[in-house]
């Protein structure tokens, strides 16, 4: 049975990292011609490859009006296009173009110089292991997300 202090700590660790990460994130994407659900639909994009709107919209819990609207701006900006599917006509594939692809790595890069600054007073072995519990977290919580 877990101890339900160390669930609470455990989880409100997570919500405090979480929330810090995503304002440092924001910070950063001020910097880029980009807004924070265009960067996250990039990721998806980069993660799975071409997909529809509807699959985009469902990626990030979004109308696919909403989503249609995040693509249009996004493809002015030249960081996606849309591509028709060869075998069906009406099936439009959005595409990472290598301006989308490029801002994701610079994006990425930053957040990973941030964290670096935040780790160098951790020894080698703390880091280790926090990122060996990070990863089987993971593991075991995307497990559960599949049983579902």
């Amino acid at each position: 049975m877990t101890d339900q202090t160390q669930v609470a700590g455990v989880e409100k660790s997570l919500r405090h990292v979480s929330y810090i990460v995503k304002q440092k994130g924001r910070e950063i994407l001020n910097k880029f011609p980009i807004t924070p659900p265009q960067f996250v639909a990039l990721q998806w994009l980069q993660e799975d490859g071409d997909m529809t709107i509807g699959e985009l919209s469902n990626k990030l819990y979004l109308a696919c009006s909403t989503t249609t609207d995040l693509v249009d701006r996004m493809e002015k900006n030249e960081l996606v296009e849309r591509i028709k599917d060869e075998k069906d006509r009406r099936v439009v594939q959005i595409h990472l173009l290598e301006k989308g692809e490029s801002i994701i790595q610079e994006v990425v890069k930053e957040r990973q110089n941030y964290l670096e600054k935040v780790l160098s007073s951790f020894s080698e072995e703390e880091i280790k292991t926090i990122e060996q519990s990070m990863m089987v977290l993971h593991n075991k919580m995307t497990k559960e997300e599949q049983n579902v």
